[in-house]
């Protein structure tokens, strides 16, 4: 069952804010290959210490129309108090926030069958991210088929 980010992201934020953790299962593509949207879930934790890079954060952003919405993002670098994200899956464009606009932390990856993903992962890929276009292409023609069979 699909809830609209409108309702579910509101009920994230207040059950993280009592201090809880909570699971969901995201969609898109822009966290590919580490997150698998409509397939693999994501445990939150509340942010309770200094976001660091390469953290994998659920923010509230502002789109270039000037419109707000959710992204859950790889925390690519800080430029003083602005957290500057990107997702792995993207080759281009990020997006800002401050620390106020973090709604909760990834602290686990799931794939159905509840195999744990390693988070220390990101880590390597944000370091391929001058060869990550082939890495891409050849994992979207390769393994989404394979894993959606």
């Amino acid at each position: 069952m699909k809830i609209a980010n409108d309702i579910l992201i509101p009920e994230l934020a207040r059950l993280l804010a009592e201090g809880k953790e909570v699971r969901f299962t995201p969609s898109g593509v822009s966290m590919r290959p580490y997150i698998e949207g409509d397939r693999d879930s994501v445990v939150l934790a509340p942010l309770n210490r200094k976001p660091r890079r390469g953290d994998i954060l659920l923010a509230e952003v502002e789109t270039l129309c000037g419109r707000k919405t959710y992204v859950l993002h790889r925390l690519i670098r800080i430029e003083g108090q602005t957290l500057v994200l990107q997702g792995d899956g993207n080759l281009a464009g990020e997006e800002r926030c401050k620390a106020a606009d973090v709604i909760g932390r990834v602290i686990r990856i799931e794939n159905p069958r509840g195999r744990r993903k390693p988070l220390t992962r990101g880590k390597l890929w944000f370091a391929l991210k001058p060869v990550r276009k082939w890495l891409l292409k050849i994992y979207r023609h390769t393994a989404v088929k394979w894993l959606y069979k």
